[in-house]
């Protein structure tokens, strides 16, 4: 109920900006690019899902699709291409509605205690209210972030205009300068992103050390030709599964489809199917952790083979597990052991510093060569 309170008070302002007629920021979210709209087709027809967009589709498009495909086994795959296939939002003085949304005309209003672009809505609201013009302030020096994002936009921009023989608009000075403020907003936004993001696969990594070894039940979030994306179901930690990790036979990368297809079993990986992994490797400073699969019962292989009309060898079966669970073994023991002689070199290390003499002279020539 809050949240479809604040779309509406976020809708009642950009609405109100468009009728005092004034500059102002606005959230615009703009549809796929021609290049996404072009995966999303190809990905659409390789699945055999029998579903079009046309070439400027509505949002409504895309809800048909979500709500048709929302019962099948799939539906998390699915529905998380058809998201990959957005363009993220921007602040710009140009309304051109917000897609995900489906909204004529939208902006950020309810934040002004933590948002700029807010404050500044409310800003030109006011000084609406009382007949008057707003003032845009001098903005800083743009930096890396703003030269990146600037080019990103206008590469989307030449893309989505290729073909259109109508010339850009020019923008007075004014309009020019809430395009700045815009652009402004937008790369801070993304920087605070990263930042975060950033902090959080830090935190997760040092937590993940701790548990070297360990084995956790999770979801294929990402596909790519070198291994596969995994977010653990009770932590949200998302790790990688390197393609050699995936057993002795050569996999195939499906771009379309978004999977990896071993050629001799015929065993898929995609987005949405669920795996076994064990922490095998963190490393904090990357900010990266490594998992291995733990195929415990041989699900997926069989499924695989009865697909192409084979039987698994049930004693083939066994031994496999059997040397998974070995390997799996051997792992947590060894980072266990490399656990246990951390804490055993750092207990002598600190006993050795406390039992040293005010006058040691290797402490003294210790301290020189630091």
């Amino acid at each position: 109920l809050i949240e479809e309170a604040m779309l509406a008070a976020n809708v009642c302002a950009a609405d109100f900006l468009l009728q005092g007629k004034q500059p102002g920021i606005y959230r615009v979210h703009e549809g796929p690019t021609p290049e996404k709209l072009d995966l999303l087709q190809g990905y659409l027809k390789a699945m055999g899902l029998g579903y079009s967009l046309s070439e400027d589709p509505h949002p409504r498009e895309f809800q048909r699709i979500a709500e048709a495909t929302q019962e099948r086994p799939d539906a998390e795959q699915i529905h998380m291409m058809l998201l990959r296939s957005m363009s993220q939002a921007i602040y710009t003085p140009v309304n051109s509605g917000h897609f995900g949304l489906a909204f004529e005309a939208y902006t950020h209003f309810t934040s002004p205690i933590r948002r700029y672009p807010d404050l500044l809505v409310h800003r030109v609201i006011k000084a609406i209210l009382d007949g008057h013009k707003y003032q845009l302030p001098k903005l800083p020096t743009p930096g890396e972030a703003h030269e990146k994002l600037s080019k990103r936009l206008q590469k989307n921009s030449a893309a989505r205009n290729r073909g259109n023989d109508q010339r850009p608009v020019r923008h007075t000075a004014e309009l020019q300068a809430w395009e700045a403020a815009g652009l402004h907003c937008s790369a801070n936004e993304r920087r605070a992103d990263e930042a975060s993001r950033d902090v959080e696969a830090w935190l997760k990594c040092k937590y993940m050390r701790e548990h070297l070894g360990e084995e956790y039940s999770g979801t294929v979030s990402g596909v790519a030709s070198f291994g596969l994306f995994v977010t653990l179901q009770e932590l949200y930690v998302e790790g990688l599964v390197h393609i050699t990790e995936l057993g002795g036979e050569y996999f195939r990368f499906d771009e379309l489809r978004q999977e990896l297809r071993g050629e001799r079993t015929g065993i898929r990986y995609a987005i949405g199917t669920k795996v076994r992994v064990q922490v095998s490797r963190v490393d904090l400073d990357a900010r990266k952790i490594d998992f291995r699969l733990v195929d415990e019962d041989g699900a997926l292989l069989a499924r695989a083979l009865r697909d192409k009309g084979m039987t698994p060898s049930p004693a083939k079966a066994a031994k496999k597990a059997a040397r998974k669970q070995r390997q799996g073994d051997e792992a947590g023991a060894a980072a266990a052991l490399q656990a246990r002689q951390g804490g055993k070199a750092a207990k002598i290390a600190r006993h050795a510093q406390g039992t040293r003499k005010p006058g040691d002279k290797s402490a003294k020539k210790g301290r020189s060569r630091r």
